[in-house]
């Protein structure tokens, strides 16, 4: 028992030792860190100092060399500068060019275009008037073809003997006014036509005497027919006046025929006088059965028909028939009023 107490005070005297031993190499441990720490500091000082100093003088050095090669750059980009604002200066120039040769460009081509447009319309009046000349040309030679022609044909009439002519006679016209039956004819481009004034004038009064009965009055225009082919336009005027009658003075309505146009509805109009001559047709229709003592033939020609009228005369005459002309200008239609006069027959 006492020998297992002092080897147990024996241990525990030994760890003790140890433990201040490892106490003292912690504290030597300490020191030398703390004594490390400062040496380290004032190294790192002394580097930095030591850097600093180094980077002042390379940063002098540096700016002395920037300044220069700052200097060089600057006067590059002065001189750069100069170089664009010329630039900028010959650009605008140009522009300017650019947009005067433009204007210049744009007025040269309304130029040339009213130039092509006097051209386009010169060269149409040149191409008409040579269209123009060919048909002159063409009409001269066909002129003097026919010319030709009309010499060849004269010479050979000059070497013809002269023909014999009968001579027709119709007895000296006398002329006496119409009062009994008279038949019209319109003769116009050589073709003979009926016309029914006598049936038109009778359209005319039953209108008169339906107008009669209205309230209206002034002049007024209507039309009756066809008949026959032929329409009659008319103008009557319809009014109060005063009348006397029985020795007495009284209001009466007073129609009167003012003007009448009498004209075929669609032209030319009527046969040919040479199937009229040739056979049977409606002037034969017309006269059959009439006297020739009391009706009297009154035949509307046209300047282009006067030889037909000649004709249709002897044609008339032939067969007992007085006839009395009412020559009438191109264009102008028969017509008819209260002022009109009557036929002259021959």
């Amino acid at each position: 028992m006492s020998q297992h107490r002092k080897k147990r005070t024996i241990l525990e005297m030994g760890h003790d030792a140890f433990l201040d031993i490892v106490a003292n190499l912690v504290g030597i441990l300490i020191i030398l860190v703390v004594i490390l720490g400062a040496q380290s500091t004032a190294v790192i000082e002394e580097m930095q100092d030591h850097v600093e100093q180094e980077y002042e003088n390379e940063s002098s050095l540096a700016s002395e060399e920037q300044i220069s090669e700052l200097a060089a750059y600057s006067m590059k980009a002065a001189s750069a500068q100069a170089d664009s604002q010329r630039l900028e200066n010959s650009i605008r120039e140009h522009d300017a060019k650019i947009k005067r040769r433009q204007q210049q460009r744009a007025l040269m081509l309304d130029l040339l275009a009213e130039v092509e447009n006097a051209w386009e319309a010169k060269k149409k009046d040149l191409d008409a008037q040579a269209v123009q000349n060919a048909q002159r040309v063409t009409e001269f030679k066909s002129a003097q073809k026919q010319l030709e022609q009309l010499v060849g044909a004269r010479q050979h009439l000059q070497n013809q003997p002269a023909p014999i002519v009968a001579v027709e006679h119709l007895p000296t016209p006398m002329a006496k006014t119409v009062f009994g039956d008279e038949i019209h004819f319109r003769l116009k481009e050589n073709r003979l036509s009926i016309v029914p004034i006598k049936q038109l004038l009778d359209e005319i009064k039953r209108d008169f005497e339906r107008m009669a009965a209205g309230a209206r009055n002034g002049q007024t225009e209507s039309a009756v027919g066809p008949i026959r082919g032929f329409v009659a336009k008319y103008r009557m005027n319809k009014g109060r006046e005063m009348i006397s009658r029985g020795g007495q003075l009284q209001m009466a309505t007073r129609i009167q025929l003012t003007g009448m146009t009498v004209e075929p509805l669609q032209t030319p109009h009527g046969q040919t006088l040479e199937k009229v001559l040739s056979n049977s047709s409606e002037l034969d229709i017309e006269l059959a059965g009439r006297d020739p003592n009391a009706t009297t033939i009154t035949v509307w020609v046209y300047p282009n028909s006067f030889a037909a009228f000649r004709k249709l005369k002897e044609h008339l005459y032939a067969r007992g028939f007085a006839t009395a002309a009412r020559p009438l200008p191109l264009g102008q239609e028969i017509t008819g009023g209260p002022q009109g006069s009557r036929s002259r027959a021959q």
